[in-house]
């Protein structure tokens, strides 16, 4: 068992830990979650031993082997496939050994433990591995020093993979990946055979792989049974419980106070009324759940344009000369398209971004742009440029220079930086108000066409729902490259594949398309719907419209809304019931309402509930029409 017994943190004066505690089981599966700078990197580095506690420990099994990639991306001459294998030391040893070994008894021993660890079918499982994070065999015989950061960062978790460690600790490991490797990666932990503790913002990985949400909020741990899913239900049930426990603390403090304010001046019960005086000092009031309303996205609307935006007609773009990347490019884009370009990384998904937004030129062909259209162009590389000496105020300032500074004002306030949070340097903003800054900065003018790449990589999983909110209200166009296959679903009604020098339309769904990439249908073809990848110009077999495009985004955007309310309308009954039929068990604020007053209660929930199912059964209908 691993057991966090009471840690706590203290990180430049400021308490990150405060007595956290929680025991994870062997062969646990525990994803750990909570909104960014709360604490879950540096539980991660106690666990490793990497920082001391102020108070409390970590403790773990005997001899129990940790996995744990470092921040910083291998270097050097070796080769992927010779790091990954140098990473189980225990067979790089004995391999070294059996090589100098002369003595016939020590000799047989190593030959026999190499037998024991399946040490010879080794590089065949590096090779899997490595495959599945996007290395082919070409790339896994190169040079580790010609690779970028992030692909050298997979290398490092291809390694940590491979040791099979007895306790897997993995901090974001899809932030350096694309869809195809995500994927791989989640079919890879779901048969992990150990205990794995994962920090992630991929509600489908922490759906599919975990089985406890260790949730960090306020220096504080809560461990819940379950997925993702069940642990934003569980959520909503324990806000509930706080809201009647704060309300029925709150009435209790008003007949207090009214006494109190009655009494005080009578003889007779001045002793009675200072003793509730006392009772209310001593009265600490119930601490509701954090929400922080400065999750904000709201992407300004453009001005009207008419359709299309872009032509792209057998065009084709790259760097070198007489060299493309991607070729015979033929697509339309109009103000109020929804599109996913999906792809290995290395495939030319950046790079049909970048002729989008007019950063690279055609090399053969045409693309025709409106002359009035606008473009806001997000990137990573923008999040990590941004200045740390300066402020979120004097970053807009700069940009929007020769505009009010209302106008600046409301810009940043749309991104959640209104008051003194658009006077703290970038330097000490958390990763994820950094790409809020930088989103706010792209849209300042009202593009028609917002181009994302990677929008989620530092933001958590609430970050990441109001994004796909925002997204859905915006009223442009967008082309969306993203790992996060939930943003995609709920956000793009078209999707393109990148591969082999050609962006063709994608006529399956996501369903379809994970299944190719994981090898469940095996027609070998990129198109598990209609048998191959469309082609020619324009879109994508649908052939929706416009405005029903329109009706079906807000359609979905009014299904989570109404999917919330449900799920809050049914934990308030269930919290009811309980009080009603098993008091023991009932929060002490509700077991204090009579029969007839939580009947009532009750009532009104369930009307909710009737209510908010029969909008849902409309707007799915609706859906299905549309």
């Amino acid at each position: 068992m691993l057991t966090i017994d009471g840690v706590t943190v203290r990180l430049g004066g400021r308490v990150i830990l405060d007595r956290a505690q929680a025991s994870i089981p062997q062969g646990g599966r525990v994803g750990l979650i909570g909104r960014n700078g709360a604490g879950k990197s540096t539980l991660m580095k106690a666990m490793i031993g990497e920082i001391e506690p102020d108070e409390g420990s970590v403790s773990k099994p005997k001899r129990a082997r940790i996995g744990y990639i470092a921040q910083e991306a291998p270097a050097g001459n070796a080769t992927p496939a010779e790091l990954v294998l140098a990473a189980d030391t225990e067979r790089a040893a004995l391999m070294e050994e059996s090589e100098t070994c002369t003595e016939p008894q020590r000799l047989g021993d190593v030959h026999e433990r190499l037998l024991a660890i399946d040490a010879y079918s080794a590089p065949a499982r590096a090779a899997i591995i490595l495959d599945g994070l996007g290395f082919d065999e070409a790339m896994q015989a190169q040079s580790i020093e010609s690779f970028s950061g992030g692909w050298r960062m997979r290398v490092a978790l291809a390694a940590v993979l491979f040791s099979q460690p007895d306790i897997l600790l993995l901090d974001e490991p899809s932030n350096h990946l694309d869809l195809e490797a995500t994927l791989w990666l989640e079919n890879f932990l779901k048969s992990y055979p150990a205990t794995l503790v994962v920090i992630s913002h991929e509600r489908d990985l922490l759906n599919k792989v975990v089985d406890h949400i260790l949730h960090l909020q306020g220096g504080k741990m809560t461990l819940y049974p379950g997925g993702y899913d069940s642990f934003e239900r569980q959520r909503a049930e324990r806000a509930a419980q706080i809201a009647s426990a704060q309300a029925s603390q709150d009435a209790q403090r008003k007949r207090l106070q009214d006494y109190v304010a009655k009494n005080s001046a009578r003889a007779s019960t001045a002793k009675q009324a200072q003793s509730r005086a006392k009772m209310l000092a001593k009265m600490q009031p119930i601490a509701a759940l954090i929400d922080d309303p400065t999750l904000s996205f709201n992407f300004p609307d453009p001005a009207e344009l008419k359709p299309p935006m872009i032509t792209l007609d057998m065009a084709a773009v790259g760097y070198l000369e007489d060299t493309p990347v991607l070729k015979r490019l033929n697509l339309r884009i109009d103000p109020d398209d929804r599109i996913a370009l999906l792809g290995r990384n290395g495939n030319g998904k950046t790079t049909l971004a970048r002729l989008l937004a007019a950063q690279l030129p055609t090399m053969d062909g045409a693309m025709n742009a409106s002359p009035k259209m606008k473009v806001g162009y997000f990137t990573q590389y923008q999040v990590e440029e941004l200045e740390g000496d300066a402020t979120p105020l004097e970053h807009m300032t700069r940009a929007m220079e020769g505009t009010k500074p209302g106008a600046v004002r409301a810009q940043l306030g749309r991104f959640g930086f209104s008051g003194d949070r658009a006077l703290q340097p970038v330097g000490k903003l958390s990763g994820g108000e950094r790409a809020r800054l930088a989103l706010a900065l792209v849209t300042r003018d009202a593009p028609h066409l917002l181009i994302l790449d990677e929008p989620t990589n530092h933001l958590d999983v609430d970050a990441r729902e109001a994004l796909v909110q925002a997204l859905n209200d915006y009223t442009g166009a967008v082309i969306l490259i993203s790992h996060d296959r939930h943003m995609v679903e709920l956000t793009a009604d078209r999707l393109v594949l990148v591969d082999d020098g050609l962006a063709q339309p994608y006529q399956g769904s996501m369903e379809d398309y994970i299944d190719f990439v994981l090898g469940r249908n095996q027609g070998g073809t990129a198109d598990g719907a209609k048998g191959k990848a469309g082609k020619g110009k324009g879109k994508t077999g649908g052939k929706k419209s416009g405005k029903a495009r329109a009706a079906a985004r807000q359609i979905k955007a009014d299904l989570t809304r109404v999917e919330k309310s449900m799920a809050d309308a049914q934990a308030h009954c269930t919290l009811i019931d309980t009080a009603m039929y098993e008091p023991d068990k009932a929060p002490p604020a509700l077991t204090k309402f009579s029969m007839s007053d939580l009947l009532a209660e009750r009532a009104k929930h369930a009307a909710k509930l009737e209510e908010a199912e029969a909008e849902w059964m409309t707007l799915s209908e609706k859906l299905e029409t549309v």
